[in-house]
């Protein structure tokens, strides 16, 4: 599967994650609003999501893949299957232990990932309950990564960029359905958080069982490859963990600040990972196992070029995402989530901190292009050094921004934090001789940036004329940002095609390409 089709695989089903996970957020919004329930329930549902990506995309799958792909590629599926059905042993063990100790000791771990609910004990013994029940979701779902790395080896892409859908819709019906059934709406959802990770795993083990990679059970055995992969995902493990804590981070300095804060702060972001999560997860989903075999085959200079490819692609759809968001950051939030329990000063505090939050997007999405071109030469030790600088510039500007921007100073700081990661990580590469930006990639992201300050321009010369719109009804409000939405992308896809970002005749070779496929 070529780079492109296997981007816009994850980048669809992505996407269809993120419509449904916005439909989600805007029942959770009317329903929970910024309250304090809705502060114990976003704590609940972070926590279990902060250590799968530690133990799960963050560690395991960085140095599972490039194992279990290279294995492929000089071995055979027989020896890369037999790796698998170990790793998927001693994972299992590790993290049903883990999970089960974490349940018990639940107090006290809230006391230090959230020590600002315990001057409020109603939403600290909410923030434990709730946690206890979502923690379920853990040792499932890094299964689910472990699978889905699997079928992402062999060009498998679509099942597991779909599983996300399936949390959005038991969430969904949770709350249509059950929002009573239980001592609180928040009750509901963290019990749907924890059945939505089973039938995430039952959708990957089937999906497995139709390609013919369902890893067999075994019991959990030390064996040499284990050590490798362990000694692979430990360095990447604290990489994950930095990376995470910077938003960890945020969630604790914000339970210092005023009610609100919390979920302001996770509004914002989920508006960001739109973006994040098509282009840059899709983009670097699709880079490591493609880099993996590729230099496992000794072809290097094809290596760097799909990274080239992947950078050309990733700013293509970033930049403008990211100017649109800050520019359009109020009327977004305001015609997503303003209804019900969700205020007009909700709406102002959130968007602020999207806009601040959108300026470090294309960071992330570098990040996530460049971090393969070490993890895919398995060295998982350097993003490390790296993500703990950034994590201590990212507490030093916390401590200094919150002081003046309350929560929005949180997202400033992590956005130049991103920056400043992903420079270090683009620098590192070109000195080893492994990456350096092609000509044609140069090109072609210079005719982005240009393509996107007409968009921005034209953005800010409609906004006045649509204002008392904007200013207007709800419908009108939608009406408004609707235009705003379709005008920017119509200029911005002529202004790109004008200038050479984009090349229609690369587009339809590549369909073409897949039409014979077929």
């Amino acid at each position: 599967m070529s780079l492109l089709r296997a981007v816009a695989t994850v980048g669809g089903f992505t996407m269809i994650s993120r419509v449904t996970g916005f439909l989600r957020d805007v029942l959770i919004a009317a329903v929970l609003g910024a309250s304090p329930l809705a502060d114990a329930y976003f704590v609940a549902f972070k926590l279990p999501n902060f250590f799968r990506r530690l133990t799960a995309e963050g560690s395991f799958t960085v140095a599972f893949v490039p194992i279990f792909a290279g294995l492929l590629e000089s071995d055979g599926k027989t020896i890369a299957m037999r790796f698998a059905e170990e790793a998927f042993a001693v994972m299992a063990a590790v993290l049903l232990t883990f999970t089960v100790g974490v349940i018990l000791f639940m107090p006290e771990v809230m006391t230090v990932l959230a020590p600002g609910f315990v001057d409020t004990p109603k939403r600290f013994d909410l923030a434990v309950e709730l946690t206890r029940v979502t923690f379920v979701y853990l040792p499932l779902i890094s299964l689910v990564a472990l699978m889905g790395g699997v079928l992402n080896s062999i060009g498998k892409f679509a099942a597991m960029a779909s599983a996300p859908i399936l949390l959005n819709l038991i969430l969904i019906s949770s709350l249509a359905v059950f929002a009573d059934a239980l001592d609180t709406p928040g009750h509901v959802l963290a019990w749907g958080v924890a059945a939505a990770g089973l039938a995430q795993f039952l959708w990957l083990l089937e999906a497995c069982r139709r390609s013919g990679v369902l890893p067999s059970w075994r019991l959990p055995r030390w064996t040499p490859r284990m050590a490798s992969l362990f000694r692979l995902m430990l360095p990447a493990m604290l990489g994950a963990a930095v990376v995470q804590i910077n938003l960890l981070v945020d969630v604790i300095l914000a339970s210092t600040l005023p009610t609100g804060s919390v979920s302001f702060l996770y509004y914002a972001d989920r508006l960001n990972q739109l973006p994040l999560g098509v282009v840059g997860v899709a983009i670097g989903t699709a880079l490591l196992p493609s880099m993996s075999r590729q230099i496992r085959a000794g072809k290097d200079h094809e290596a760097r070029a799909s990274q080239n490819r992947a950078l050309e692609l990733g700013m293509l759809l970033t930049l403008p995402a990211a100017v649109g968001l800050i520019v359009l950051a109020g009327p977004i939030v305001e015609v997503l989530f303003q209804r019900g329990a969700f205020d007009s000063q909700a709406t102002d505090q959130t968007a602020l901190a999207l806009a601040a939050y959108a300026a470090g997007l294309p960071a992330f999405v570098l990040i996530k292009i460049f971090q393969p071109g070490f993890f895919a030469r398995r060295d998982t030790a350097t993003p490390v050094k790296i993500a703990a600088f950034a994590v201590v510039l990212n507490l030093i500007l916390n401590l200094i921004l919150m002081r003046y921007y309350a929560h929005v100073g949180l997202a400033m700081a992590t956005a130049i934090a991103a920056w400043v990661n992903m420079a270090a990580l683009a620098m590192l590469l070109h000195r080893r001789g492994v990456y350096s930006i092609d000509q044609r990639a140069l090109s072609r992201v210079a005719r982005t940036i240009a393509a996107v300050l007409v968009m921005a321009l034209g953005l800010f010369g409609a906004i006045d004329p649509l204002q008392a719109w904007l200013n207007g009804t709800s419908m009108q409000t939608a009406g408004a940002l609707a235009l705003l939405v379709l005008g920017g992308m119509a200029v911005y896809g002529i202004a790109a095609g004008l200038f050479g970002a984009i090349r229609f005749d690369e587009i339809r070779d590549a369909l073409r390409r897949r039409v014979k496929r077929r």
